[in-house]
């Protein structure tokens, strides 16, 4: 199972005897849902969370009632379009709360500061702080790009099955957006191999010529979530990088103690 699954389920556990035991257990399903692709059925669902069909079956009901999970024509089980416009409220709030961690990546390196994640096949941006630079990246927040060919998207697929990033690819092709981008999946999949090692991903004019980018994810975060800098090629130099690398390490890891802690106060 899903790390998310499980933390969710032993979340349920620990907090069953002060919450509501239902709406616990619905919340653990959704999430069961979406580490599954978006679609199950109930057996799968019964299988991966130990509870009964009777019990599932219930409360599939009620998600179903309140459009949050809708029932395909084969009988499985997707998750609804009410689910939306949640998400979409909660990857600005998200946003929001990172402002001030880009803030002090971009005065701590000079660089543009990002934050970025990966929804569905894509990646999204949601949250940026420009350089002061008079020469500096700029990457509308909302803009939507393909994993393949940035370091954010490297950095959020690098601990995912080589499996699961074939298929990926294999549903979004990989176009070229620079004479630099890679294009096979055997390429790709040695690229996270290499972030796996150095704790980083790199964007060396792939998505653009004279732009370089360095991104870290963003660990223990609720949804999978990436930091990254981007600049001019000439500033974002290897030298450059052994600086910058670390920085963006630690501001990524006290966002995340951050997000924790928010996490932690809201079940108080």
């Amino acid at each position: 199972m899903p790390p998310s699954s499980a933390s969710t389920s032993d979340a349920a556990k620990s907090a069953s005897g002060g919450g509501v035991q239902s709406l616990e257990r619905a919340f653990d399903l959704l999430e069961r849902m979406a580490d599954a692709g978006g679609e199950v059925g109930l057996s799968e669902l019964s299988a991966s969370s130990g509870l009964p069909l009777p019990t599932i079956h219930r409360l599939m009901r009620t998600l179903v009632a309140t459009g949050y999970v809708r029932q395909q024509s084969n009988r499985r089980y997707a998750l609804g379009p009410r689910l939306i416009r949640l998400g979409e409220s909660a990857s600005r709030l998200l946003g929001s709360w990172a402002k001030p961690y880009l803030a002090r990546l971009v005065e701590e390196t000079g660089e543009t500061a990002n934050m970025a994640l990966l929804d569905g096949d894509e990646v999204v941006y949601v949250a940026q702080v420009p350089s002061k630079h008079s020469m500096r990246m700029f990457t509308e927040v909302g803009r939507r790009v393909l994993p393949h060919s940035t370091g954010v998207g490297k950095a959020l697929l690098a601990h995912t099955s080589p499996e699961e990033v074939r298929a990926l690819l294999a549903r979004t092709g990989m176009p070229a957006a620079t004479e630099r981008t890679i294009t096979t999946p055997e390429g790709f999949l040695e690229a996270l191999e290499l972030v796996r090692a150095t704790g980083y991903a790199v964007d060396d004019n792939e998505q653009e010529i004279g732009v370089r980018c360095l991104a870290v994810t963003v660990p223990g975060s609720p949804t999978a979530a990436a930091l990254s800098i981007s600049g001019p090629a000439g500033r974002v130099t290897e030298e450059a990088t052994r600086r910058i690398v670390p920085v963006l390490q630690e501001v990524a890891r006290d966002l995340s103690a951050a997000l924790t802690n928010t996490a932690a106060q809201a079940q108080l």
